[in-house]
């Protein structure tokens, strides 16, 4: 299984498509620093579709990329982790 990549290693395309998605869904600096450290971990992601559900947020990916943000009660499609 694939590990979820930190930041320096995604591509800049999908960097700047997750800060957009930040800023459009207010995602706070507290819900940052629990996906920060969630990162830190070097979780193990399914070669496709998954999400992981922090509560006040969701992070989408798809294998080793994140891929967007939804908020609470968006549904997310894939494996949650």
């Amino acid at each position: 299984m694939p590990k979820i990549e930190n930041w320096a290693q995604l591509p800049v395309a999908v960097q700047q498509h997750l800060l957009h998605r930040m800023h459009d869904r207010s995602i706070s600096l507290s819900d940052l620093n629990l996906l920060r450290k969630w990162i830190e971990t070097k979780p193990e992601v399914p070669e496709g579709a998954w999400y992981k559900d922090f509560g006040s947020f969701k992070i989408c990916g798809h294998g080793s990329y994140p891929k967007t943000f939804l908020l609470r009660g968006q549904a997310a499609t894939g494996k949650s982790l």
